[in-house]
């Protein structure tokens, strides 16, 4: 049998697909030398008839990356769950921008993630962590001692679990000739040809550093030209992806937010000291029960949470989930979803 690789999927992923295991797809492929190879959208790959044990694990406890394309299979299911989806942007490569919500209370609260290239186990867990939201409040059942259907009537929860799509297909899949920003991406990464250190979008500017909250200060010390990681761009708001997330937040009347991103296992609750005085008594919340260590700035500038606290006098809280190099390994998923999962059901109450 043959497979088409498709946008989005690596080598883990369609071993999973076929409930083989990865090295079983490497003794059968000899153009693919590990398991960390990019296999690029058109590529064909054999796929050995192997008799296997039915797989029986979930999409969420697979050991697989996650990507735009995932997110979007899970739309259908999200949406039968009761979740609203809507588009809010598109990123520089023309993929949509997608924003989940649920709940239909006054406070709105606002989670994102995948801000950064090599952080997609960010995306994987928000994307996660609302469809379970959503089960449990659909049966009508507690959620790990929460009461989510009570909660939700208080509350509205919006999430962008992928804020940057084209920068974590670049993690994950590579470059490869017939990629439309093939020649700048080679350029920037100075003719490299792996990109587990890239953090920026495709443009190779970093949407972390882009922010109107000492922008001028940040861009000083960062790189001048587009980079892989913390180029702040030629002015704050230059890329689609932050002025989606802009428009976004502009729209709404967000109590708080949390960003998720990795790694460290802290939360970052300040800036400036321009944060209200209550988000002190909100971190250690949050830190309860997820065992991360509160740490009131890190010292930098141009950062969402950093703006929002600045435009809005509200509290933010930046979540560096995990701990190790970026991007994590997919063993790590299980202890970010294990330590943040009531973190987030926390969020919900503040």
């Amino acid at each position: 049998m043959k497979h088409i690789v498709k946008k989005g999927e690596t080598v883990k992923k369609i071993a999973y697909l076929y409930n083989v295991r990865p090295f079983d797809l490497l003794f059968f492929n000899p153009h693919i030398y590990a398991e960390n190879s990019y296999v690029h959208p058109g590529m064909e790959i054999h796929i050995p008839a192997i008799q296997a044990e039915q797989n029986i694990i979930t999409d969420w406890d697979s050991q697989t990356e996650f990507s735009q394309s995932d997110l979007e299979k899970r739309l259908p299911d999200l949406k039968n769950l009761g979740v609203r989806v809507e588009i809010l942007g598109y990123s520089v490569m023309n993929q949509p921008i997608y924003a989940l919500s649920i709940g239909s209370g006054k406070k709105e609260v606002f989670y994102s993630g995948g801000w950064h290239a090599n952080e997609w186990h960010t995306s994987k867990f928000l994307t996660r962590y609302i469809h379970e939201l959503a089960t449990f409040h659909k049966k009508g059942e507690l959620m790990y001692g929460y009461d989510v259907s009570k909660l939700l009537q208080d509350v509205t929860l919006y999430v962008v679990p992928l804020v940057n799509p084209d920068g974590v297909d670049l993690v994950l899949q590579g470059i490869y000739p017939d990629h439309p920003f093939s020649k700048e991406v080679q350029h920037i990464n100075k003719g490299a040809k792996r990109f587990e250190h890239w953090s920026s979008n495709i443009r190779g500017v970093d949407l972390n550093h882009q922010w109107p909250a000492g922008w001028e200060e940040e861009a000083k010390g960062s790189p001048q030209i587009p980079w892989a990681r913390h180029y702040s761009g030629k002015g704050p708001l230059t890329e689609p992806e932050a002025q989606a997330v802009y428009r976004f937040t502009m729209e709404h009347s967000f109590a708080y937010v949390l960003a998720f991103h990795s790694q460290g296992q802290v939360i970052y609750w300040g800036y400036r000291g321009l944060e209200p005085k209550e988000s002190k008594e909100m971190v250690h919340r949050l830190s309860l029960v997820s065992s991360y260590t509160p740490v009131h700035t890190a010292e930098s500038d141009g950062g969402y949470k950093d703006w929002f606290i600045q435009e809005t006098g509200r509290a933010g809280f930046t979540i560096e989930v995990g701990v190790g190099t970026n991007p994590l390994s997919v063993e790590t998923f299980a202890e970010i979803w294990s330590n943040n999962c009531l973190l987030a059901l926390e969020g919900l109450t503040l």
